[in-house]
């Protein structure tokens, strides 16, 4: 029998959503043994010591994650990247989500991390096991990554600790962050930045600077980062709120932003991915008729991820066991957006996206340019936030 909180939490469980993803599934045959050679590794790093969270880890189908997200590359430098899911699932869990972390212990526990990858001979008796497990990779990275790739991935986690640190201070907070300050936190939280900092890695490619700094190539990356970090808001609240009591989500900044309810707050949230999944596909397009291999093999890389996480989430039971609601057979796609707008969305932190469609030369990027445009642009008024349609 529920306790009277639980009941609370329950009532404010959501129906699933269908997804919206015109992008092609694929992935590694290689699932398995992925898989295998992660779960083993990560309960010999005792990344965590409750035998319970350690229960929950083995559910999470790293390897399956790994296979949906990147499939390509061979199993070694795929390997080493399902073990860095595991150790941000096991941060994200066993430090950041369900143990109320400050952002004073995190921000001592993510400077000791940065430390053992900027530095990983520069070994400390006092490593954590996450820290001492990111040494380890770090160091195996020096087999598949240049210096100028390891140096990316580097800087790459500086985004995603800073976020964690920031996503502490607001998980020990009586409110929640703007709509604003809540999608520019979260597309760093989630991880993705030293994710896709591994698709060149795994693909045995490198992608120029002067391409990986396009403000097109800026904003198609941050696209994936925020498709991935909404559509996990989407599929993971109910579970998210059963066992941690966890309203730091997309659909409860809504609800604070627009004084709704969360079933409409859920339908905006829906609308708002959709949109932005519209504007990936159409920044990708304008991308790939002009770009080289290399730079053409990372932009698919990012769909990938993208199309990958959906159909590595329609199917582990992380999310699905004592989860609440789980989609109808068949229904966790749909085949159209539920809003196809162009115009941007009313978030300054990314409207600026749009700004990148149609133009053959890049002249705005996140920070205002002097530059002249190409085209004169053109006045937009400021609309609300989409409501969308169910389908």
């Amino acid at each position: 029998m529920m306790c009277a909180e639980e009941q609370a939490l329950a009532a404010r469980q959501l129906p699933a959503v269908p997804f919206y993803c015109p992008l092609a599934p694929a992935a590694h045959p290689g699932a398995g043994v992925l898989n295998d050679r992660t779960v083993a590794w990560m309960l010999r790093q005792n990344l965590d010591t409750d035998e319970r969270q350690r229960s929950r880890l083995t559910l999470c189908d790293f390897g399956g994650l790994t296979a949906a997200t990147m499939p390509y590359g061979t199993l070694e430098p795929l390997t080493l990247m399902a073990k860095f899911h595991a150790v941000l699932f096991s941060l994200d869990d066993g430090l950041c989500d369900e143990t109320g972390a400050s952002a004073d212990l995190m921000a001592q526990e993510t400077s000791r991390i940065l430390r053992a990858v900027e530095a990983p001979a520069a070994h400390s008796g006092a490593d954590s096991p996450h820290t001492a497990s990111l040494r380890a990779l770090r160091t195996e990275l020096e087999r598949y990554a240049s210096p100028q790739q390891i140096r990316r991935w580097t800087e790459s986690l500086r985004v995603y600790t800073s976020g964690l640190v920031w996503e502490a201070s607001w998980r020990r907070s009586a409110g929640l962050p703007s709509l604003d300050d809540y999608v520019t936190l979260w597309m760093r939280a989630i991880g993705m930045a030293p994710s896709t900092a591994m698709i060149e890695i795994v693909g045995g490619f490198t992608v120029r600077d002067e391409e990986l700094s396009d403000p097109r190539v800026q904003a198609l990356t941050e696209t994936a980062w925020t498709l991935v970090g909404w559509d996990n808001d989407l599929y993971s609240r109910n579970k998210e709120l059963l066992r941690a009591g966890d309203d730091l989500n997309l659909i409860d900044v809504l609800c604070q932003e627009l004084g709704c309810e969360p079933r409409e707050a859920q339908v905006r949230a829906v609308a708002m991915r959709d949109r932005v999944m519209v504007l990936h596909s159409r920044l990708r397009a304008q991308v790939l008729a002009d770009a080289g291999d290399e730079l053409r093999a990372y932009v698919e890389g990012l769909g990938q991820f993208v199309r990958g996480h959906l159909d590595w989430a329609s199917a582990c039971p992380r999310y699905s066991a004592g989860a609440g609601p789980a989609a109808r057979p068949g229904g966790w796609w749909k085949r159209h957006p539920s809003d196809a707008g162009t115009e941007p969305l009313p978030i300054p932190t990314i409207s600026w996206w749009w700004e990148q469609l149609d133009t053959t030369r890049r002249t705005r990027g996140p920070a205002a340019s002097t530059a002249v445009p190409v085209t004169a642009p053109r006045p937009r008024r400021r609309e609300p936030l989409p409501h969308g349609t169910a389908r």
